[in-house]
């Protein structure tokens, strides 16, 4: 099982697509630490240096449809080999969603109430995740602040995440 713990990156924003997530210039790469150096390299949100803001982060906290666009799981990979396997939204594009979970990672969605409490508490600080699959929560903490979510996923993505992903489900099944 993949770590869903660590750093927090905000990316302020609905709508982040797949061509922002990893460029389409890049699907020829044939190894997914290829993609690494080009994660929301195309991202336009102001104040955003992927230079300087992914690193050392592991969770992103995100806005409403989140990878929407083209299906392709080159998203999902570029996130992975940066180290980032749970996202947090208020909503994905359906096929990013599943292709997040298809590769062990998580794509968990809050109420917009949630989403919003996050970035008024927590962006711009620096924040960290501990999330705890087997009671379905996270807890957020910088400093003295801490909020503790709770959030729901099928027992489907659960055996997903268990096996490290589709193939490892696959083997353990059949």
């Amino acid at each position: 099982m993949k770590n869903f713990a660590g750093k927090i990156l905000f990316l302020n924003r609905s709508d982040i697509n797949t061509d922002e997530i990893i460029p389409a210039k890049y699907l020829t790469e044939i190894t997914k630490q290829a993609l690494k150096p080009y994660l929301l390299e195309d991202l336009a949100l102001d104040g955003f240096d992927p230079a300087s803001d992914i690193k050392g982060k592991n969770v992103v906290i995100s806005r409403a449809n989140f990878g929407c666009g083209s299906s392709r799981e080159h998203a999902p990979w570029a996130l992975e080999a940066n180290g980032i396997n749970l996202v947090i939204a208020e909503s994905f594009a359906r096929i990013f969603r599943q292709n997040m979970y298809n590769c062990g990672m998580m794509a968990i969605e809050l109420p917009v109430k949630d989403i919003d409490l996050l970035f008024e508490k927590f962006a711009g600080l620096d924040a960290r995740l501990e999330a705890d699959l087997q009671n379905n929560k996270f807890t957020v903490t910088a400093g003295s602040k801490k909020e503790e979510f709770v959030f729901s996923i099928s027992d489907f993505d659960r055996d997903l995440i268990m096996s490290g992903g589709w193939l490892g489900f696959a083997e353990n099944r059949y």
